[in-house]
């Protein structure tokens, strides 16, 4: 399995001091926690989009090629890349460069987002969002795997003859995820294409989630890509953590009750029994999580939101050396026990290459 964090980019008051990092800041805290991300032996860091305040991720590949040039190891990925707002010609063209940038560690997940102004603010209409998800991801999937492509489609003008660069790296396009809280169109499309499918798992109880993520194994068989054990699923989560679970609760008491998605709304308690998130010791969050396997089955990669709701980056580096030293060694332990030997591992570039060239092999023996 894979662990790692991902980050909204919301620039949000810290209500115990009143203080709001500035836009600079909060950047600067972003990559600071990217790369203790990967100090701690994490695999994954992944960044949202937004172009609205109070968020700050509005070009994630200038991001993550910045993060690129300074890690070595840990994957780098988008927790939405608007597939319904952005070019999908820009998305293989920045993605490929990417790739190449990060020696193929880059992987992204399509989404819809969760901010209606930004349709019409990219020249598009909210009441088409799935017909725009579908078609733009059909012209991206192309692009990535034929050299020369024609298209026509309904939303963007016609392509001749056209050919995306750079191609991606060993001719293999990033791992894509498809990402969803609530639309089983989505689930659909990612098992059709045999991609990942991400449940965001963190605002809704596990039984939503639970009958997502079981539409995308079954059409994932369905499809023919393999048996629904052996469909890519990845798995949100929230944390906050102290040695004490006490202490916890009584330290992010104030940021959870003025967090700008669920202030002002069910109480912490409430909350951490009806959700994934957990606020408690370390223990506590590997009980959790562990928990997550009895609902979903075995899946690939487990992703903790730890950097939001305004809490100050020195809090967010303790929590990270928490989960890189205390949490995730359990985790990947008891995870891999009783384990199927056909459930796949985590997607990364090397497995990814590795299949294309035996496939590409066997073809050419065929052949002969």
């Amino acid at each position: 399995m894979q662990f790692g964090i991902f980050t909204v980019g919301d620039v949000t008051p810290d209500p115990t001091s009143g203080r709001t990092p500035s836009e600079h800041e909060r950047i600067k805290a972003m990559v600071a926690i990217a790369l203790k991300a990967e100090e701690v032996g994490l695999d994954v860091f992944a960044t949202g989009e937004h172009h609205n305040p109070p968020f700050v991720l509005s070009s994630p590949t200038t991001m993550l090629g910045f993060i690129a040039a300074q890690t070595e190891r840990i994957i780098l990925s988008t927790s939405t890349t608007l597939i319904t707002t952005n070019d999908p010609v820009k998305i293989a063209e920045d993605f490929a460069m990417l790739q190449h940038l990060a020696q193929g560690r880059v992987d992204l997940m399509m989404g819809r987002g969760n901010t209606g102004p930004v349709y019409p603010w990219f020249g598009q209409d909210i009441r088409q969002g799935i017909p725009l998800a579908i078609e733009n991801y059909a012209l991206l999937h192309r692009l990535w795997r034929e050299d020369v492509v024609d298209w026509e489609g309904r939303f963007r003008t016609p392509l001749q003859s056209f050919t995306s660069t750079p191609r991606p790296l060993d001719g293999v396009p990033p791992f894509v995820w498809h990402g969803s809280i609530r639309s089983p169109e989505i689930a659909e499309q990612a098992a059709y294409y045999g991609d990942g499918f991400f449940a965001n798992n963190i605002f809704w109880p596990k039984e939503h989630f639970k009958k997502l993520i079981n539409l995308y194994r079954e059409r994932y068989a369905h499809y023919g890509h393999g048996t629904a054990e052996q469909a890519v699923v990845g798995l949100g989560g929230q944390v906050f953590m102290r040695r004490n679970s006490q202490d916890a609760v009584r330290e992010f008491r104030p940021y959870f009750d003025n967090a700008p998605v669920y202030g002002h709304g069910p109480s912490l308690e409430e909350f951490t029994d009806q959700t994934p998130l957990t606020v408690g010791s370390p223990q506590e969050v590997i009980e959790k999580t562990l928990a997550f396997r009895e609902s979903f089955g075995d899946y690939q990669r487990q992703l903790f939101l730890m950097d939001h709701a305004g809490l100050p980056l020195k809090t967010v580096l303790e929590q990270l050396d928490l989960l890189g030293e205390e949490v995730v060694p359990v985790l990947r332990e008891e995870f891999a026990k009783g384990r199927p030997a056909e459930v796949p591992d985590g997607p990364t570039h090397e497995a990814l290459a590795a299949r294309h060239a035996a496939e590409a092999a066997q073809a050419a023996g065929t052949t002969v």
